[in-house]
Order: C-alpha cells, then structure tokens, then sequence
C-alpha cells in the first residue's frame, strides 16, 4: 500500500473515536539484515494513523530502546490532533517525580493528548517488583503532583512548583490482563481507564469487562466510568507470512514469558502444556524471545502456537472479517480496541469499514 491509499497530505479524515492503533517501531539501529526497522518508523506511521483518522497511537516502550519520552514526543511534534500513549510504561522503572515531569511537559507542548499508561511491568535489576498497593500509590502520586504542593511518597516528601494550573492533567490508565487483583486495583478512582493486554479471546474480555465493572461497583464508583481498551493484534487481507508473524510469531513472546503464558491460558482456557512446549524449544534456550529474535526469526517456534488459538483472539482474514471480529469485541463490552501488530497503512481499508459501520448503526437508530 502507498502513501495515496491515506489520502491527501494534510487531509485528516474524521477520527473514529473507540479505534486506536499501536505504533509497533524497530530499534535505535537499523539492522536491515535480520528484518529491523528503524525507530523512526514510529514518526511517520504516526502521521499516516492521524490521516486515517486513528484516535491515538500507543508505544510499548522497552527499557534499552524505544524511550517512550522521546519518541511520543516527537510523534506529538508531528501531529496535530493524535493522541500519544504509553502502553505500557512500567512503574517500576521510574521515580513518580519522572513520570509526573514526563506527562506535565507533554500536556503543556502539545495539548491533553497524553496518557500516561502504567503497568507493574517488569522492574529493572535493581528494583523491585511492585505489589499492587504500591502500584496504585504511585499512580496518586503522580497525579496529586500534577496537582502541586507537597506530597508524600513512601515517607519522602516530594514537592513540584508549578502546578499544572489551567493544562488539563494527563490521564492515567492500568495496563494489565484484567485478572482479579489487578481488576481491584484498577477500578480505584486515581485510574481513567484501563489498557489490557493482546491476545484475550472474545469470551476471556467479556469476563474481564464484567470484573471490571463489578470492581468499581464495590467500591461505590460508576462502572462506566472506567474506559476498557482492548488491544487485538489485526492482520487484514496480509499474506500468510506476514499474517503468522503478526500473530503466532509475535504470541510466541508473550506465552514464553513467566507469568504472562499463564495468565493468557487460565484467561483463554487454554492447554498449559503448549507453554512447555515452547520454552523448552531449542532456539529459545537461554534467550528472551521478545528481546533477542525479531519476529520473522520466531517463525520455527511459532508452529507451536494452535491456529484455532489465533483464530479465536485475533481478527484475521479479509478486512470485512476483521471488522466482524473487532465488532464481537465491542460488543463484550469494551469502549475501544487498539490495532497491534500491523501498521496504519495496512489498516486503511479496516477504517473505512469501521468509519461505514459506525455510520450506519447511527443512521439506523435515527
């Protein structure tokens, strides 16, 4: 697909305000070879999923490369109305003083077009894992620093001197799989919304959507209130190739990760032994698949990962498909779905159907 299929330079079509995208870049060095791209592709994908009319485009930030700072700030840069959001930046990695800098100066350049996506994630060697209590206290403390003054953070005393005043305060989302702790958590009234992770099937959302919403419910906060954004990993009218990469080769990173593998078969109900499987395949010995193999390399392992999996918690196939599956997740009950895996570009007749389908539910209930 060319740069036409986008439409005219400068013409933004109408935003579609429950369809996002994530701007899946490569790396700070190119390495053509093994199937990289540049990290800049983030900059001009941005501009592409702007003139198609995505709501926002989110980064998931790694902690060598891809800086969520620098990178969302330069697509704000570039952009005139996208919004710009990490998912996930891990708590754990920086001090609330950062993370407060960080949405401050986004808001004031650019606009209330940043959140804040936080996630317990994985901490840094020399840090600890977050227990969800301290996750939610971090999260206060950013936001009670956009506020101004002094507050309190695990007994020091932190203070900023310019309050964020008249600029509209980032908002804050939980990023996680919607299990029951982190449902908990998540309905605490610090968090706007909540970002949960790919590969969830249609039945597995509808579960955690209800959770979610019970959650709030209990402790007496309105139920809608809390956006739900689910990301599904999208492959409309792509070869098999690439298809497989998108979605087998790219599952293979988060079913061979500790934790996450279980919690995607106890959500899903699907057969645990696969996991075995997988991390004892050869290549995979003594590697991280989402750091050290691009995804093209995970191809071999990836033939572990069952169709009927992918099937049933991607959207695959033709463009009308697609837009048939994202359909049955918003009908679980989630307020956006967040495009992962394939680019703007690729996605270009999915939007116009989405735009066409949107369209005609509003003509009709006219």
């Amino acid at each position: 697909m060319n740069s036409d299929d986008l439409g005219p330079p400068g013409q933004l079509a109408p935003v579609v305000e429950d369809l996002s995208i994530y701007l899946i870049c490569g790396r700070v060095t190119t390495r053509h070879e093994r199937g990289f791209t540049h990290v800049g592709t983030a900059l001009t994908d941005a501009q592409a999923a702007e003139r198609l009319g995505f709501r926002r485009g989110w980064l998931s930030e790694r902690f060598d490369l891809k800086d969520a700072g620098a990178i969302l700030g330069g697509i704000a840069a570039r952009t005139t109305r996208f919004g710009v959001g990490t998912g996930v930046w891990s708590a754990s990695s920086r001090h609330p003083m950062v993370a407060a800098s960080f949405g401050a100066t986004m808001n004031a350049l650019y606009g209330p077009r940043f959140v804040l996506g936080l996630g317990r994630g994985v901490p840094l060697p020399d840090m600890p894992e977050f227990s969800f209590g301290q996750f939610v206290h971090y999260a206060e403390t950013v936001k009670a620093l956009w506020c101004g003054g002094v507050v309190d953070y695990n007994g020091t005393q932190l203070r900023t001197v310019d309050a964020l005043g008249e600029v509209p305060k980032p908002e804050i989302w939980a990023c996680g799989y919607g299990r029951p702790k982190f449902a908990k958590a998540a309905a605490h009234e610090v968090f706007d919304a909540v970002m949960l992770y790919p590969f969830l099937t249609v039945e597995a959302v509808r579960t955690v959507v209800e959770r979610l919403r019970n959650a709030c419910a209990d402790r007496g906060r309105d139920p809608e209130s809390l956006r739900i954004c689910h990301p599904i990993v999208v492959a409309p009218e792509l070869d098999d190739f690439t298809t497989r990469a998108y979605a087998h080769a790219r599952a293979v990173t988060y079913l061979e990760w500790p934790g996450h593998g279980e919690s995607l078969c106890d959500s899903n109900k699907w057969d645990t032994s696969v996991l075995t499987q997988l991390r004892e395949h050869k290549q995979l010995q003594g590697k991280n698949a989402d750091q050290d193999f691009h995804r093209a390399e995970l191809l071999e392992p990836a033939r572990l990962v069952p169709d009927e999996w992918m099937e049933e918690s991607c959207a695959i196939g033709t463009a009308a498909h697609c837009v048939d599956r994202l359909a049955e997740y918003r009908a679980a009950g989630v307020d956006e779905i967040a495009i992962y895996a394939s680019t703007p570009a690729e996605n270009a007749e999915l939007i116009a159907r989405w735009r066409e389908r949107a369209a005609k539910r509003q003509a009709a209930a006219v």
